[in-house]
């Protein structure tokens, strides 16, 4: 998580965004806004965002479907946001993928206080990503990449050869599985230090890996390209350990 946290506000009412936004920047979080579910896909595609807070009620796609829609594509936390106050309603929001839910009308500083609470919650996930790649072995989904030795070995037992570049994205992938990347963010993560022309090639990377993950041509692609937004490693199963001496 950043040291300063990006914070995605989408609600159709510009002035609760507004007065929201201003209230949520003293507390050092950077917040950004959005008026629908088209506008939100367009700032999550175009820069890191650490959290949703999301109105149900919005004008297109209502926050319920865009929740499920997020919690498809990536781990990214959400806040619900909506005047309908039930038990039920909470229950609802909860199951279509959101991490809490807050009551319209609501105290601002109690809306700080679980984005702080939801942040903490995620940035743990994240640490336990981080010490899965300190691993020198991690195997997913029948596949097993030695980190150490810079191999991967495909179900079947075959090695399969990896560029410097292909190696770096796909420990970017395993680092946090199921989580929405943008090609920006992929640029950043893979980059080499000799890799000018990396920016103009990512979605020619991605598929050259896709490629030697396919051990099984009839099975989904391990990377799923999320249309206007970017990429997604999908895999099942992710789990990492200190390799045995050999």
């Amino acid at each position: 998580m950043n040291s300063q946290p990006h914070i995605l506000v989408v609600d159709d009412d510009e002035e609760i965004t507004e007065l929201l936004g201003d209230y949520l920047r003293r507390f050092n979080l950077l917040v950004h806004t959005a008026g629908d579910g088209d506008a939100m896909w367009a700032v999550l595609a175009s820069q890191p965002v650490d959290l949703v807070v999301l109105d149900v009620m919005l004008p297109g796609t209502d926050g319920l479907q865009l929740s499920r829609d997020i919690r498809q594509r990536s781990a990214l936390p959400v806040i619900m946001l909506t005047a309908r106050g039930s038990s039920f309603d909470r229950v609802i929001g909860l199951e279509n993928g959101a991490d809490d839910y807050v009551s319209k009308p609501f105290e601002p500083r109690e809306l700080v206080a679980r984005i702080h609470t939801v942040l903490r919650r995620s940035s743990a996930t994240t640490d336990a990503g981080t010490d899965l790649m300190r691993s020198d072995v991690v195997h997913f989904d029948g596949w097993v990449l030695r980190r150490d030795e810079r191999t991967l070995v495909s179900p079947a037992g075959l090695a399969v050869a990896l560029s410097n570049a292909e190696f770096r994205l796909l420990t970017t992938f395993l680092q946090t599985p199921r989580r929405l990347f943008s090609r920006d963010q992929l640029v950043e993560q893979a980059r080499g230090r000799n890799m000018e022309v990396f920016e103009r090639s990512i979605d020619l990377l991605v598929s050259r890996l896709r490629q030697k993950l396919s051990d099984d041509p009839q099975a989904p692609s391990m990377i799923k390209t999320v249309r206007g937004a970017g990429y997604m490693f999908n895999a099942r199963s992710v789990q990492g350990r200190t390799a045995w001496p050999h």
